[in-house]
């Protein structure tokens, strides 16, 4: 074990957090462990990456990361994927979204190892921004247009006022295929796989865009911008536009699931965002930027059409 570097990914029963634990747990150059909300963490993901360690914490609080001082030592990378990250349940609980999305206690925490850095990726999102226009980049003002965005940008303020050595990427909608253990949220792809399937006609918005990317983008991106810390050893003060190379409305996103399945167009109803009350207001277009992503990594992210091909090759035709 000696020699190895640990890293904490924070969250790790989310859709990300598995995705990103199910590529760590691959190599052999790093101590793996992730903490969980619930009391215990699901057994499929224990099963199925046993030499990974797992601690209970209490995000808002800071109940649990002594646990993880104690029995994992300091972390070198901590990726902060714990989010309360559906916007209507962020409208409904202000209070809950703000102190488990601003990460205090884990800053805190961080902070308590003194001038040893550790790495921090947070994961923010493309609901910093306003809506208004098309391809913000990463200069443009934060002005959220609901409580989850707000949470974020509260999130940024901390990270970048309090902490020395961190990477903040603002992500677009993560797809792709389904996780280990099964999360309880609908992914998208799945969901308008599923709908279209049935025949019927199924609403669509064409007037919010976004630029969303493909799990594996997003796992490849943590894992180079760790590599790259790694090997240079210099403290990392980035915010990153994290999101798919293409610009795209909920109608081009169904119409790329029924192009690779076969289904008709004509079940793809397109309606404005304006049409239904969702309880929250949503930006019309958040779409990003990703200049800053590519030249870091050397190449663009997957397409949104072979993201969608990949994914539905996970999944069985209905």
């Amino acid at each position: 074990m000696e020699g190895r570097r640990r890293i904490l990914v924070v969250g790790g029963t989310g859709y990300l957090g598995q995705h990103l634990l199910q590529f760590l747990a691959t190599s052999r150059s790093f101590e793996i462990a992730f903490t969980h909300h619930r009391p215990i963490p699901p057994q499929e993901l224990l099963d199925a990456l046993p030499s990974v360690k797992s601690f209970q914490v209490d995000v808002q609080t800071g109940e649990g990361f002594n646990a993880v001082s104690a029995s994992f030592g300091q972390p070198d990378v901590v990726v902060n994927c714990a989010a309360i990250s559906v916007p209507r349940a962020c409208e409904m609980d202000a209070e809950a979204a703000m102190a488990t999305n601003e990460p205090s206690s884990l800053v805190k925490w961080l902070h308590g190892y003194g001038n040893r850095n550790s790495l921090l990726i947070h994961l923010s999102t493309d609901q910093v921004y306003e809506g208004v226009k098309s391809f913000y980049k990463e200069e443009d003002e934060t002005i959220p247009v609901n409580m989850y965005g707000k949470s974020k940008v509260a999130a940024e303020k901390l990270i970048t006022e309090k902490y020395e050595n961190y990477v903040i990427l603002r992500s677009s909608i993560i797809y792709g295929p389904q996780t280990i253990s099964p999360v309880a949220r609908s992914l998208p792809i799945q969901w308008m796989d599923n709908v279209l399937s049935q025949g019927k006609e199924v609403d669509f918005f064409y007037d919010e865009h976004r630029c969303p990317i493909y799990v594996k983008d997003m796992v490849h991106t943590i894992s180079s911008l760790t590599n790259m810390w790694i090997s240079d050893g210099k403290k990392m003060q980035l915010v990153i536009n994290t999101g798919g190379p293409d610009r795209v409305s909920r109608v081009q996103m169904a119409e790329s699931v029924a192009l690779h399945r076969g289904y008709s167009f004509s079940l793809i109803k397109s309606v404005s965002a304006s049409s239904i009350n969702r309880g929250v207001v949503s930006p019309a277009d958040i779409s990003m930027d990703i200049t800053r992503l590519v030249e870091l990594l050397g190449k663009k992210p997957s397409s949104f059409h072979d993201g969608v091909k990949a994914t539905l090759e996970t999944i069985p035709i209905s």
